[in-house]
């Protein structure tokens, strides 16, 4: 019981108005990465799951993972469709892709027609690729009809929808990292990482201003990872688990040791952590500490709707 008033007490705590007044800041900053959902699977966290848009010029162009909850902090945002021109999910776990529908379905609604890259992992025996996923969602019924076959015109903007999303799989077993999308100056390339025996993938955005890797969930043991995120100026890693975690948890998920001794190798300019669960929320300063054993540079907890401007130090520095 005294646990339990623990957890609740740390939540309410780390609650605050979803209203921010930097829910827009991230629009006025030249390139800025803004979590739209800082949590993971469970409603413990009390937050939106993972999910996490990329700014350039004012506009939110770029969208990586769209977990439960999501669809309202895009909205609450500011993002636009319109100016959405790439989504990459990292793998098919719900608390990174639930939402996805939600949001295309704003297609319906959107002024002109426009081109979207989505790209995902290639899948297993548990679990789809992203091309199987896009066809088992929004498959028209000439096509044996998907969960969502409305919205089947997604594939050539088409039947009332301004999209035209061109899904593709990326091998998360290359040595090597893969380009997925050039275009207006910016590069992005996806990498496999060991998230158990999930197809998982991580994303390195390139600017001009300068360089994102954002690593969705992982346990840090694909050694190559460190040379992918290497020099980034932002990486993003997630924090589900503690240092005493169990077996399974750490099959899944890298500890706070892990994720310091990752960032000291790789040497970002700063460290931001999201995909925090209730009992990470309550052990959050105790584990950023341990992460800064290894890594010297600031660390940032996020939460839902935190703005992260490159070139530029944000709040809620641990």
């Amino acid at each position: 019981m005294k646990a339990r008033c623990l957890i609740a007490i740390a939540l309410t705590l780390s609650l605050s108005s979803p209203i921010r007044a930097e829910q827009f800041a991230c629009s006025r900053s030249k390139i800025a990465l803004q979590l739209l959902g800082s949590g993971g699977p469970i409603s413990d966290d009390a937050r939106a799951s993972s999910g996490a848009i990329v700014w350039i010029d004012g506009k939110a162009r770029l969208l990586i993972d769209a977990g439960g909850g999501t669809f309202l902090r895009y909205g609450e945002s500011g993002a636009r469709l319109e100016d959405l021109d790439f989504i990459g999910i990292s793998h098919f776990h719900t608390d990174h892709v639930t939402d996805l529908p939600a949001i295309l379905k704003g297609a319906f609604f959107v002024s002109t027609k426009h081109s979207v890259t989505l790209v995902g992992p290639t899948g297993n025996s548990n679990f789809p690729s992203m091309t199987q996923f896009f066809d088992r969602t929004f498959g028209s019924a000439n096509g044996g009809g998907g969960s969502f076959q409305y919205l089947s015109g997604l594939r050539n903007a088409s039947d009332g929808l301004q999209l035209e999303v061109h899904p593709n799989d990326v091998d998360v077993t290359s040595p090597t990292q893969t380009l997925v999308y050039k275009g207006d100056g910016v590069t992005i390339y996806a990498f496999g990482i060991p998230h158990g025996d999930v197809p998982c993938l991580a994303y390195r955005i390139e600017t001009p201003e300068g360089v994102l890797v954002l690593s969705a969930d992982q346990n840090g043991s694909r050694k190559e990872f460190v040379d992918f995120a290497r020099g980034a100026d932002i990486l993003m890693m997630p924090a589900a688990i503690d240092d005493d975690a169990d077996e399974q948890s750490r099959f899944l998920h890298a500890p706070p040791t892990t994720i310091g001794q990752i960032a000291a190798t790789a040497n970002p300019k700063m460290l931001v952590l999201d995909h925090f669960m209730g009992r990470s929320i309550i052990d959050k300063d105790k584990n950023i500490e341990v992460i800064k054993q290894s890594y010297h540079g600031p660390v940032y907890a996020g939460r839902d709707l935190s703005c992260f401007p490159l070139g530029n130090v944000p709040g809620d520095k641990k």
